[in-house]
Parts: structure tokens; sequence; C-alpha cells
């Protein structure tokens, strides 16, 4: 596959490596917006609510669902991601009963449904907008 490469940009002349460089480039920046977009998207999620106040709460329902991501590929094709989303949905009282969620991916249904009913009836730690009560965020760090 290299040697091909070397040929056509070899003997493609200069309008030829003009446009693989161009392609590169917009492959190359594609990829750095994909990398950048998930670490932006990772430090949300570890910061967010990190310092709203705490308070305690239910494990209620635990749910597992068979999912399918193709938001990764460029078409529509046939193929997917299967992976399985397991929910665990929470109440708590501030001042008045309010409700959350919480959901991981797995790979393995079992894996999901053995660590989701491993909350089920759990007391857990939610942090709590203090400007809308209704709004909640149970961290990773907090199970």
């Amino acid at each position: 596959m290299t040697q091909i490469i070397a040929n056509v940009l070899i003997r493609g002349g200069a309008g030829t490596r003009f446009w693989f460089i161009l392609i590169a480039l917009v492959a190359g920046a594609i990829i750095f917006e994909g990398i950048c977009e998930q670490t932006l998207r990772t430090w949300i999620k570890r910061t967010r609510g990190r310092n709203w106040p705490a308070v305690s709460a239910v494990v209620d329902i635990v749910s597992v669902a068979s999912c399918e991501d193709d938001s990764l590929l460029p078409t529509k094709a046939d193929l997917s991601f299967p992976y399985y989303l397991a929910t665990l949905t929470y109440t708590y009282n501030n001042p008045e009963k309010q409700m959350g969620e919480y959901r991981r991916r797995f790979g393995d249904e079992d894996d999901a449904k053995s660590w989701a009913n491993s909350y089920k009836g759990e007391t857990v730690k939610v942090h709590v907008d203090p400007r809308d009560p209704t709004r909640s965020v149970l961290r990773e760090e907090d199970l």
C-alpha cells in the first residue's frame, strides 16, 4: 500500500501531490477535532456538579437496553456498533421528591445487568444544582 501511494506521488506530478496533501490534511483535521471533542466531553463529565451540594439518593429502578451506535460512521451504512446501556434511576428529596439518572455503556449484556442490579435499592450520593434542585448529577467516583 505504501508503495502504491509513493508511486502515485512520484508519477502523478504536482497536481496529484497537492490533492493528496490536501486530503491528508483534511483527514488529520477531522481526527484531531474528534479527539478534542472527546477530551472536552470527558472533562465536562468529570467536573460537572463537583461543587454542588451533595444529598443522599436511593436507586429505585435499574434497566439495561440494547443500543446501536452509528454516529461514528460518515454514511448510513449497514455497519453499527452494538452496546448495552445500563441506567440507574434514583430519587432524592431536595426539598421535594426529585428523580435523576446515571448511564453507563457496556459491551456485554451480562456485565451491564450485573452492574445495574448491584445498585438496586442502594443509597448513593448525588450532587444537586443549587439554582435548580430538579437537576442532579451522580458522579462516577461517588458510586
